[in-house]
């Protein structure tokens, strides 16, 4: 069982009927993974959710909705990590400060790319409830 138990934040980003997938540039470089990070101390996951978003996509969030929490065991660690929906509206425009790759999927491209373990999670629980989670953000 690993040592270290990191706290993050993710946001399944929606536009237009889509999610956002982010590539890695480091740490598990070349996995997709929705975009997010570690909570700093003293934060909430909403807060870091936020703030994460500006640092790696340069946009500020409005609304979340809180999606789901997930636990997951790395081989070196261990991963909790809170997941909110944030719609956006078509015309925002992101930047790609922190990620390699940026790809927008609709429910048939989902397992598209190389999913990071946690994030298939998620991913998979999305499909799933695709039609509700669209129909309760009304888009």
């Amino acid at each position: 069982m690993p040592n270290d138990n990191l706290h993050v934040a993710a946001a399944i980003i929606v536009r237009d009927g889509r999610i956002l997938a982010a590539q890695r540039s480091h740490g598990m470089k070349d996995g997709w993974e929705l975009p997010g990070g570690k909570l700093e101390p003293g934060e909430s996951a909403e807060q870091a959710c936020r703030r994460e978003i500006r640092e790696e996509l340069g946009i500020e969030l409005g609304v979340l909705w809180p999606f789901s929490t997930v636990r997951h065991d790395y081989p070196e660690f261990s991963i909790t990590m809170d997941v909110f929906c944030a719609p956006v509206p078509a015309e925002t425009e992101l930047q790609m400060l922190d990620h390699e790759a940026l790809r927008w999927l609709d429910r048939d491209s989902l397992l598209s790319v190389d999913w990071l373990a946690a994030d298939l999670e998620v991913v998979r629980s999305l499909g799933l409830s695709w039609s509700d989670v669209f129909e309760d953000m009304h888009l």
